[in-house]
């Protein structure tokens, strides 16, 4: 007889929080910011962590919203509900720009906002070396933890590409799909089950 094969019990290799990786949320996680999204960690302690949703665009240009931005037609990203009011960034340009701290490989996260205002207004930057968020995910001590014992994310390594420069809603799925594994099937889950 075969074991009953749980679509919904994540493994435990897959519940391992690293900055640099990413949080897929189970499809009927009942969350309003996080139903269905993909959080970037940026940050992961002992006292906490800190990540970036990146499939949830705002209805809101760059250049609208911050000061000396002009031209940058990019839309900003909702990072997460925490400090709404608050603007943060990802890059791929390390030293050119200073004070950046890098996160894994190639992504940088935060950084001197006046040389980021200098690169776009010289030219020397371009929509898919940045990507500009408002607000954050947080996590106190042990509070990510406590989701992941529930089931509430799959944790994953990604290429780079997919931090940067894929800012759509279908991402979740993409990235799902991409898996050779039971979540994968989790893609094709109808966003609520009662209307399955």
């Amino acid at each position: 007889m075969q074991p009953e094969l749980d679509l919904f019990a994540i493994l435990p290799e897959d519940k391992i929080p690293e900055k640099g990786k990413i949080l897929i949320s189970e499809p009927f996680l009942p969350d309003t910011f996080f139903n269905r999204s993909i959080v970037y960690l940026t940050d992961h302690t002992p006292q906490g962590s800190v990540g970036f949703i990146l499939n949830k665009k705002l209805d809101l240009q760059v250049s609208a919203a911050i000061e000396g931005f002009d031209g940058w037609e990019e839309n900003l990203s909702m990072g997460g509900p925490v400090a709404p009011d608050t603007l943060h960034y990802l890059h791929n340009l390390g030293d050119l720009i200073p004070k950046s701290v890098l996160v894994e490989g190639n992504i940088f996260w935060g950084g001197d906002i006046d040389s980021i205002r200098e690169l776009i207004k010289t030219g020397k930057i371009n929509q898919s070396q940045i990507r500009f968020f408002l607000g954050y995910s947080g996590w106190s001590a042990g509070q990510l933890e406590h989701e992941l014992k529930e089931n509430s994310w799959v944790i994953a390594k990604v290429n780079s590409n997919i931090v940067l420069n894929n800012r759509g809603d279908d991402i979740w799925k993409k990235v799902l799909r991409s898996f050779k594994n039971k979540y994968r099937m989790w893609a094709d889950f109808p966003d609520s089950p009662e209307m399955n």
